[in-house]
């Protein structure tokens, strides 16, 4: 039985923001990983949560001008 919930993209812990990128990636990112970025960008909101889209934004200005091999 597949259980669906729906999710915030506005408020997401770290936990499932890394289930969510481990999904879409199809590689291990860790709740550590996750975090260790979210505190470089001051991501977390009061309540501990992420928002995705100030998430993504943070490591697409933090990928500007690096090379991908």
């Amino acid at each position: 039985m597949i259980v669906s919930k729906k999710i915030n993209s506005n408020a997401l812990t770290p936990e499932t923001l890394a289930l969510l990128l481990t999904n879409a990636s199809q590689r291990l990112v860790t709740e550590e990983q996750v975090r260790t970025i979210a505190e470089q960008g001051d991501l977390f909101s009061e309540d501990g949560t992420i928002n995705l889209v100030r998430y993504t934004a943070f490591l697409a200005k933090e990928s500007e001008g690096k090379s991908y091999e």
